[in-house]
């Protein structure tokens, strides 16, 4: 298909219901607002192919700027609107944890598109980051209104599991580091106490890291949340022993980590939650680390440092624990926790070097599922690249293309890394395609509604 100016449209949600997919004369581009006050964007190429993208889009912070998405970038939009695929999406009427609106509003454009376009041949819902939290979301509650989904680096481990997992490096931060400074990690009043303990930390952080015992505790504290010693694709890849580069690429991210969801977006969820709804007591943190994928770069900083690992883990062990509010962790439970059940066929993506939303994700809700008994439903590919929802347009293409192959035949076929990349280079050439075979370790701190004993008990 040619290249042609979009023509723009600007509708309203209460608009002519048109023939059951439609033809257009031209390439269309739809933007409107819905009843909740989020606003949607559609783009319709005059040769459809029948189905429809609705694309979930990642977090936003509060005061973030909060416009409606239908794609992940602009070279994945071109490359899908000259497949045929149309596109859907919209804001959420609130940022932040947004859960209570990012899915009515979802099935609200899903809504308005059927009227302004007609109904769709195919449904397949995707979402990137917090957005395949949405859309996995959708595959659990609404399975009848798609027809399979697409993951891509979501936070498919669930709300529960996200909080308790952040707490974990902040907590071994701040003992190991700070045992006797008062910086709460949890439970705060407002925005401003939040800031005040992320930028005391972070100050005790960037000291830390000028010793040798210091950069230990760094990585012990990353090993916590399964941060990769490879988390940017602008770093330089460390060799697989080399424990120093490792743990200096850790460092940003735990930075990273501090400035943003640890502390100021805990924050904002904290409120939506009604309180704290994470926790870390009775966790064995010697147990936890002998299951993290950073285990032996641990044990090699701490040996190189002359540092005893047992009386730190002893440490950790013995400090004074977090305890959650009941009625957040109920909220959390209930609004943002999986059951793992699938109707609808799922493929989750995610790269092997994420440090926000760490790979292990994707073990999580492996779990989740094979225990609601959805596992042939579930296909799980990855990505050899660092960094966070960091793909090629052709990989994304190459994962939508085997997700719609899917739907269309009632088997999943071949998902492996080769003809992965096999499809991604038909899709686009130009871009990369760096599919592996992988299996990520075991997520660290799991929570879903398949498995009663991860309930919280304080």
């Amino acid at each position: 298909m040619n290249r042609r100016l979009l023509l723009s449209v600007a509708v309203l949600l209460t608009v002519t219901a048109a023939p059951a997919h439609a033809a257009t004369a031209e390439d269309v581009h739809v933007e409107g607002t819905l009843a909740s006050g989020a606003t949607y964007v559609m783009d319709v190429p005059a040769d459809w192919n029948g189905t429809v993208l609705l694309f979930s889009h990642g977090f936003r912070p509060n005061g973030a700027p909060n416009p409606a998405q239908n794609v992940t970038d602009p070279a994945t939009r071109e490359l899908l609107l000259k497949d045929g695929y149309a596109l859907a999406g919209s804001s959420y009427a609130t940022t932040g944890w947004a859960v209570e609106h990012a899915v009515p509003d979802q099935l609200a454009t899903l809504d308005a598109f059927t009227e302004r376009f007609g109904a769709a041949r195919r449904t397949l819902a995707w979402g990137q980051s917090y957005g395949g939290f949405v859309t996995t979301r959708i595959a659990e509650h609404h399975g009848d209104r798609i027809d399979g989904s697409l993951s891509v680096c979501g936070l498919v481990h669930g709300g529960v599991a996200n909080w308790n997992n952040t707490l974990d490096p902040v907590f071994a931060l701040k003992t190991l580091l700070a045992p006797d400074a008062s910086i709460p990690l949890a439970g705060f009043r407002d925005q401003a106490a939040a800031t005040t303990a992320a930028a005391t930390l972070s100050g005790v952080v960037t000291a830390a890291q000028n010793t040798a015992d210091g950069r230990a505790r760094i990585a012990l504290a990353a090993a916590l949340h399964n941060i990769p010693g490879w988390n940017d694709p602008a770093q330089p890849r460390p060799a697989p022993d080399d424990w120093n580069a490792q743990q200096a690429n850790q460092y940003t991210a735990v930075r990273g980590l501090l400035a943003t969801a640890a502390f100021s977006w805990r924050q904002d969820t904290e409120a939506l939650a009604g309180g704290n709804s994470s926790w870390n007591t009775g966790v064995d943190y010697t147990k936890l680390l002998r299951k993290s994928s950073a285990y032996r770069e641990v044990k090699g900083l701490y040996k190189a440092a002359g540092r005893s690992l047992k009386t730190d883990l002893r440490a950790l062990n013995t400090a004074p624990r977090v305890k959650a509010d009941k009625n957040a962790v109920d909220w959390m439970s209930r609004t943002s926790a999986f059951t793992g059940r699938l109707t609808k066929p799922q493929l989750t993506l995610h790269t092997t070097g994420d440090a926000l939303v760490p790979v292990q994700t994707e073990s999580a809700y492996l779990r989740a599922a094979t225990a609601a008994g959805s596992r042939p439903l579930l296909r799980q590919a990855y990505v050899d690249n660092a960094g966070h929802c960091a793909f090629s347009p052709a990989e994304q293409v190459a994962a939508l293309d085997t997700l719609d192959h899917r739907v269309d035949t009632g088997r999943w076929g071949d998902t492996g890394a080769d003809a992965l990349n096999s499809r991604a280079a038909q899709a686009d050439p130009t871009t990369p395609a760096r599919y592996t075979a992988y299996r990520p370790t075991q997520y660290l701190r799991p929570y879903d509604l398949a498995h009663p004993g991860d309930a919280y008990r304080p």
